[in-house]
């Protein structure tokens, strides 16, 4: 008599890990210490248009990456009913199979004195910060230039996904290197961390002008990130309100609350949500 128990726990264990079509990994090192990042890519199957795939750059993309792809691969393969076109998705992410790692602690903050940052919840000090402006230049010196030498990328229709911390960073890129991407998604941002780069709101709309550009924010939390003291959602709904203010400059800004979502929760909705906005086939 066959144990089937044992005998499909043998089965198992000589049988290949699940893998989503079409993806890759590489290990990028970063040109400012001794920094690596693992990039997780999702290539469309199928040829590109004439002018290249749209590209999104996922941020901590160890917990979110497999589900924007899935997402869009699932979204895609009818644009004219969901509104979501074929992209490559490029996520930045580290070197741990767990869904965060410290290091974006570092790489998506901009310097700040240590009395000036929220207390943590649980008391301890906060991980090493501060290295915001190094992580953008990799970014856009290294990563950038290797995606678009390796891929068919539409230059013109570039999207960067951020989601709490990762969403304050994408706000940091957003007012001091506008034409760095066209749309911009921040989830949950940390705005609290730091408000200090709002104070560039006049220099913000000097850089759209001189480089002629128009971007596309979305701003998006959970409902039930409305109790938090950091006031997450009041401050993200404020700064679409004062970007709103800013359509004639070339700015389009939605803001999303989601009903019945957490911090964490919010990802998924929050993907959907954003797949639409970023890879319309009206754009």
């Amino acid at each position: 008599m066959v144990d089937k128990q044992h005998s499909g726990a043998a089965n198992a264990a000589d049988c290949p890990p699940v893998a989503i079509p079409g993806t890759e990994q590489r290990l990028m090192q970063s040109p400012f210490g001794e920094r690596k990042y693992r990039i997780f890519i999702a290539n469309p199957l199928g040829e590109p248009p004439p002018s290249g795939f749209p590209v999104i750059y996922l941020l901590d993309a160890n917990s979110v990456f497999g589900t924007m792809v899935e997402a869009m691969r699932m979204q895609s393969r009818r644009p004219e009913k969901t509104g979501v076109v074929p992209a490559v998705i490029v996520g930045i992410g580290y070197e741990t199979d767990a869904p965060f790692d410290p290091g974006r602690y570092y790489d998506f903050t901009l310097p700040v004195p240590p009395a000036e940052l929220p207390e943590r919840p649980d008391g301890r000090d906060w991980p090493e910060s501060g290295g915001a402006e190094a992580f953008l230049t990799f970014i856009e010196e290294r990563l950038k230039p290797e995606i678009e030498r390796d891929f068919k990328i539409d230059k013109n229709r570039q999207a960067i996904f951020g989601h709490s911390l990762g969403g304050l960073f994408v706000l940091q890129v957003l007012f001091t290197k506008p034409a760095l991407f066209r749309t911009y998604i921040a989830g949950s941002p940390s705005i609290h961390w730091n408000q200090s780069f709002f104070d560039q709101e006049r220099d913000f709309v000097s850089r759209l002008q001189e480089a002629g550009v128009k971007v596309d924010v979305l701003l998006g939390a959970g409902e039930l990130e409305k109790s938090h003291k950091s006031r997450m959602n009041d401050r993200a709904e404020q700064l679409a309100e004062r970007l709103s203010a800013l359509e004639s400059c070339g700015v389009r800004t939605e803001f999303n609350e989601f009903k019945g979502e957490g911090h964490i929760s919010v990802l998924p909705v929050l993907i959907s949500r954003a797949l639409r906005f970023a890879l319309s086939p009206d754009r």
